[in-house]
């Protein structure tokens, strides 16, 4: 059966084509710095924001129009698959992702739950066996269901706990069954709103002590996935526990975790922390702990997680010049955790929204690439800071000075003379740089 019947397989055109359903410069065979443009950007669908998603809002039911609405239950779940993979070969991408609920409905037991995913994730496996998609992630959702209105792991409730790690270890299961490169943990509930109710230290050490048995049962059963934490500062907690990367950092150092887990790093979240998204990356980069990326955009005129396509090219080169500087994402891919707006709710609708995706980080990679070959930034950053590599900016730097010579040098100084940041030119040589995506430059 066919759920996209009109819609054939989306090809790379060139910028000059008029087709709305083709890649306007995602060429997957195209090579920049020695990788495809689909070995570098290793793009991933989203599951739940792609076929699950019925376009709700907190004042509206939901207007998604899909092909397999008709159906209910395990059926619905069944279809789901079917149309997924029919999706990712029609829209050529190496990866996928989701939760454990996306893909199968909920029972009125855990027992039950286990059951109805057993039957879905074989069916996945089967399509797995003649598909070039492959599972970039998957992970357990802790956050819709009532039972985790205190949280999951972080929950004052023992039982809860409990069941959060009965979650996680067929998460694992699931993962090494499906061939999942990476497993995340998102903490979407583990936070609180209030002190006046809150052991937050008991909390934490209860987060970490859940991250510690993953760590323990994906070695007994040989699951050698890359473990991802996802920072998000708030929503739907007030404070979250991942608030951003350095808070993550932070709390990995603390319990011994860091050399365990990298970072899953979303655009939208870095939004909502008050941050950008290249400054998330970046940290991440610096620090050894740059894992994945889930692509999308916020909108800075509401306050919430609106999870748009990402079709800013600023953000995305900016974004793809930090994922360049660190080799590449590994293991890690670019994943579209992004959902078509609710007024865009046709199935096409869903061709066109991955199209501009996968077209803006294509976009973003080649003039990302263009400015590290041409050493544009590189060589005013090496400049702006070359008072580190001679006289007393290399004792500094090589520890080699103290508070006492330090003092005598500056008793010393006539004068200190700044150089301007040329923040202003800077962003015009990008602006430049990104107008001149396909030309001769």
């Amino acid at each position: 059966m066919s759920y996209f019947k009109n819609i054939d397989q989306i090809k790379y055109e060139g910028s000059h084509s008029q087709n709305p359903l083709a890649f306007k410069y995602y060429n997957p065979e195209e090579v920049i710095n020695g990788q495809t443009m689909e070995e570098l950007l290793r793009f991933a669908v989203s599951y739940w924001h792609t076929f699950t998603a019925e376009g709700t809002d907190p004042f509206g039911q939901g207007t998604m129009v899909r092909p397999y609405n008709h159906f209910s239950g395990m059926d619905l779940a069944k279809a789901r698959v079917e149309a997924s993979f029919e999706f990712f070969e029609k829209m050529n991408v190496p990866y996928f992702c989701f939760h454990d609920v996306d893909v199968a409905p909920e029972g009125s037991s855990l027992a039950e739950t286990n059951k109805n995913l057993d039957v879905i994730v074989s069916m996945i496996k089967d399509y797995l066996k003649t598909s070039k998609t492959k599972l970039l992630w998957n992970t357990a959702n802790m956050f819709s269901n009532p039972r985790w209105l205190h949280g999951a792991a972080t929950a004052p409730n023992a039982d809860v706990f409990a069941y959060a790690a009965a979650k996680v270890k067929k998460g694992l299961e699931v993962g090494k069954e499906l061939g999942a490169e990476n497993y995340v943990f998102w903490g979407g509930r583990e936070g609180y709103e209030t002190l006046l109710n809150t052991d937050m230290k008991l909390e934490q050490d209860n987060l970490a002590r859940l991250f510690h048995m993953a760590i323990d049962y994906a070695k007994e059963i040989h699951f050698n996935a890359q473990f991802l934490i996802e920072p998000k500062p708030k929503e739907p907690t007030k404070h979250q526990y991942d608030f951003d990367v350095a808070t993550g950092l932070a709390f990995l150092q603390k319990y011994d975790l860091a050399d365990h887990f990298k970072f899953n790093i979303e655009a939208n979240h870095a939004t909502l922390a008050g941050h950008t998204f290249e400054h998330e990356l970046c940290v991440a980069r610096i620090n050894g702990m740059l894992g994945s990326v889930d692509a999308n955009q916020g909108d800075p005129l509401l306050g919430w997680d609106t999870d748009e396509f990402p079709t800013d090219l600023y953000s995305t080169t900016l974004a793809m010049y930090e994922i360049l500087k660190n080799g590449g994402l590994g293991a890690g891919g670019l994943n579209f955790d992004a959902k078509v707006r609710r007024g865009s709710f046709e199935p096409e609708d869903l061709f066109y929204a991955h199209i501009a995706g996968m077209d803006s980080f294509a976009v973003g990679a080649k003039v990302a690439q263009k400015l590290l070959d041409d050493k544009v930034l590189e060589d005013f950053i090496d400049q702006r800071y070359s008072s580190y590599k001679e006289g007393i900016g290399l004792e500094i730097v090589e520890g080699k000075t103290d508070l006492r010579k330090l003092e005598t040098y500056a008793l010393g100084l006539d004068d200190i003379k700044n150089e301007s940041g040329r923040q202003e030119q800077l962003k015009a040589i990008v602006n430049q740089y990104l107008l001149d995506v396909n030309g001769s430059k």
